[in-house]
């Protein structure tokens, strides 16, 4: 009895210091958590680009604009104030925005704009979730010079699941207008027309040394030889996908739209508007100069894109001794090489074994891709065949309110807003990637929203169409990250491609790109309640109705209900 009390004692003595231990090591993160404040100031900047000075609108000065460094567990608190002249809002793309959707920023989706002159304070912790991010306007076309970096940070003591780099680089890759972002959107909206494309890509603001007087300013990276560096990269580029490669260097994809992957080496990478890649390169060639460069994959048949090619270039720093030697060009993919985008796409793994939904609640299935509308009596539409161009998913093209928010409109049950029968499947089944009738060219125009309950699993498979041109489409989804678990050409078939599934370690992301003339899966539990947009990351795409929102209901108890809005949530 003696020995079997010591026994006890001892079992007792163990369970309570590892509840001591447990104790102190969530004191420790929690004293270890920080609250950051930050003030935006959305201005008029004068930038010279191009031979000529233009006026930019930008965040404290700042193109692109300041980079958040924070770490897992920190709270942002940033106050934005509106000191130019459009309507402003901020989204933090891949936040999650658990019980915080009021901070998520997408225009009359969870907050109505910041008016000229106006400000608001996004509040909201970063829960779980590390890697790169970043940040954008969310109002009409000003995301084209409106945007920065946020990158999370493991918490303290938790390493990389990858060798620590020697240095850690954002690259960002945008495009650039010698017009006003605003006009040029205003004319096209006239027109019905697609938007001029844009004059230059950029590399950290910069287009680099293929640019008429723009060498001067071109992005350097300067590197010490046997170095590895982490380069994050971001495409914030309003309306293309991009490939992006470093001349003569390798590059080791370890994440993607902040989610650790199986890593895996390549020459190239390919980024649809919204996606972020952190790649490993080790500068392990002859010391000298090397162009980073990105330029276009472009799919849509018959629709202009900016051909050019931007720079930046990655400087052995020992090779600075001597004359500098001309940087070498890497040679990248044609613009039209989908082939090489398959490949790419096909490596992306988590990094072990992921907790995949298997009973589906809820499945969906959206069929994506642009549309006509007739012109309506006046000037002569610059659409194909005088129309207007349109986008949908299963035929709706998403119209944003005005009078409320979505949000605003589900918390305080304000009528005539929108409706919940947004359609589970497309209304007439036809050939999606072969020709199509011209029946079924023009959408309907509607505020739909699909309820789905607080913890329901969901499965959509997302289609693309050949209305107009099969396109390789990013779709993105706020509040959420999801897996991928399928992907494909032609025409999705339930019983033939299902079997092929990955559900054992397939890749997490905010961001999809459904393949040209394709489809992919994608699988995620509803588990944030509010109102969240689902839309293309190309903003033509967006601007046209290639959008709708999910309403995720609230479930039990204060932690699965959505929280009251801030005093200082902007009004309509």
């Amino acid at each position: 009895m003696e020995a079997y009390n010591g026994y006890v004692k001892q079992k007792c003595n163990c369970f309570f210091l590892g509840l001591l231990f447990l104790l102190l090591a969530l004191i420790g993160s929690v004293a270890n958590a920080k609250t950051h404040h930050r003030t935006f100031v959305v201005q008029q900047t004068p930038e010279n680009r191009l031979c000529r000075i233009h006026n930019i609108l930008t965040v404290n000065g700042q193109y692109p604009g300041p980079t958040l460094q924070v770490r897992n567990g920190d709270t942002l608190v940033i106050k934005v104030l509106n000191s130019g002249r459009y309507n402003v809002t901020i989204h933090w793309h891949g936040i999650r925005q658990m019980r915080t959707p009021w901070a998520d920023g997408p225009e009359y989706v969870t907050q109505c704009p910041i008016q000229p002159g106006a400000s608001y304070t996004y509040r909201f912790p970063i829960e779980n979730q590390e890697g790169t991010f970043w940040w954008h306007a969310h109002s009409r076309f000003l995301r084209a010079t409106i945007h920065g970096a946020l990158i999370v940070l493991p918490k303290l003591g938790s390493p990389y699941p990858f060798p620590k780099p020697k240095h850690e680089i954002p690259v960002i890759l945008g495009e650039w207008w010698n017009r006003d972002v605003i006009s040029v959107q205003r004319l096209a909206i006239f027109t019905g027309g697609a938007p001029n494309v844009s004059d230059a890509y950029t590399i950290n603001g910069q287009p680099g040394d293929l640019y008429m007087c723009s060498s001067q300013g071109t992005t350097r990276f300067p590197v010490q030889s046997g170095d590895t560096i982490l380069l994050r990269v971001i495409n914030a580029a309003l309306n293309q996908q991009l490939f992006f490669k470093v001349a003569n260097h390798r590059l080791t994809v370890v994440e993607a739209d902040a989610a650790y992957t199986k890593p895996f080496t390549t020459s190239t990478i390919m980024l649809g508007p919204g996606q972020t890649t952190n790649v490993l390169l080790t500068a392990d060639q002859t010391p000298g100069r090397y162009y980073m460069a990105a330029r276009a994959y472009a799919t849509a048949q018959n629709a202009p894109f900016d051909n050019t090619t931007t720079t930046a270039i990655l400087e052995y720093q020992s090779a600075n001794r001597g004359v500098p030697s001309r940087p070498i060009l890497p040679r990248l993919p044609a613009f039209n090489d989908t082939a090489t985008v398959t490949a790419f796409s096909a490596q992306f793994r988590s990094l072990g074994k992921v907790d995949v939904p298997t009973k589906i609640d809820e499945n969906l299935f959206f069929t994506i891709g642009l549309g006509f509308v007739n012109c309506a009596p006046g000037p002569r539409c610059q659409g194909p065949n005088n129309t207007r161009f349109a986008a949908s998913m299963n035929n709706v093209s998403f119209v944003l309110p005005r009078r409320a928010s979505l949000l605003q409109a589900y918390f305080q049950n304000i009528p005539g807003i929108f409706t919940t029968d947004f359609p589970r499947v497309p209304p007439i089944k036809f050939n999606y990637t072969g020709p199509v009738s011209r029946a079924l060219w023009q959408p309907r125009f509607a505020t739909k929203l699909y309820k789905l309950k607080f913890g329901s699993t969901v499965q959509i498979v997302l289609q693309d169409t050949a209305i107009f041109s099969t396109e390789d489409h990013p779709i993105h989804l706020h509040g959420y990250h999801f897996f991928v678990v399928g992907q494909g050409f032609g025409n999705f078939n339930r019983r033939r491609d299902t079997p092929s599934f990955n559900l054992i370690d397939p890749p997490v992301r905010n961001t999809i790109d459904v393949p040209v003339g394709g489809w992919a899966v994608i699988r995620f539990v509803a588990d944030n309640p509010g109102v969240w947009l689902f839309h293309c990351h190309i903003d033509t795409h967006l601007a046209w109705g290639l959008a709708m929102s999910f309403l995720v209901e609230n479930g039990i108890g204060k932690s699965q209900s959505v929280s009251p809005p801030p005093a200082d949530l902007p009004p309509c």
